[in-house]
């Protein structure tokens, strides 16, 4: 039971602060309940590697995301940008 409750503030936490993926508190809790009951019910090695999955899941993700942004070049003030030059 405590681990019910345990997972269900978790959810609610995780679900709050990722909100753009649609998820109220409620249905954040609701999936840290489920979690929680899987995670019970798994072996060892099936966590390990439902772990390491995530982290390569995330690293990809988070190179792909870099590659996207486009890197933004700092033009300090006291150089001259080539309207004020031509002013």
């Amino acid at each position: 039971m405590i681990g019910k409750i345990i997972g269900a503030y978790a959810g609610d936490k995780l679900a709050k602060q990722t909100s753009g993926l649609g998820i109220g508190g409620a249905g954040g809790a609701a999936l840290g309940v489920v979690a929680a009951s899987v995670l019970r019910r798994m072996s060892l090695p099936a966590m390990i590697a439902l772990g390491a999955g995530g982290y390569v899941a995330k690293k990809l993700y988070e190179r792909n995301e870099a590659k996207k942004t486009p890197t933004q070049t700092i033009v300090s003030e006291t150089e001259e940008t080539p309207t004020a030059a031509a002013a």
